[in-house]
């Protein structure tokens, strides 16, 4: 297995504060799965681990090689906690899709949070195309 594709991003929190601020539910259910709302909502700060979420997203829409295009839905990436509490990417729908067309067999996930920013970091591994 080798590295296919390398993406990160940086969210600052704020930012992400606002919008989910103005457009509630709508943003969250729009972005964020049934799954990532549950864990992000029963935690203190919730925003915090909402915006590291966020660029999990955006990080794994690099190693695709889409951005948010070609039919790919935010809710089409969600972030889990893994047994060991560390974050693990499932990849569904068109984002499951687009991996397999890459070679990409498996998303590694970073995420670290500092003051106002949260940041993630993703490998696609696989065989390549």
């Amino acid at each position: 297995m080798m590295i296919v594709a390398h993406g990160i991003d940086l969210v600052h929190l704020p930012r992400l504060e606002r919008v989910w601020t103005v457009h509630g539910e709508r943003f969250l259910a729009r972005v964020f799965t049934p799954v990532e709302r549950t864990y992000c909502l029963a935690r203190h700060r919730a925003a915090v681990h909402l915006a590291g979420r966020f660029a999990v997203k955006e990080a794994v829409m690099k190693v695709l090689g889409t951005g948010w295009s070609r039919g790919l839905q935010w809710t089409d990436i969600e972030t889990v906690a893994g047994e060991s509490g560390r974050p693990e990417v499932r990849l569904l729908g068109r984002a499951a899709e687009l991996a397999a067309e890459r070679g990409i067999t498996q998303v590694l996930v970073s995420i670290t949070h500092a003051g106002e920013y949260a940041q993630a970091s993703a490998l696609g591994l696989g065989s390549g195309h």
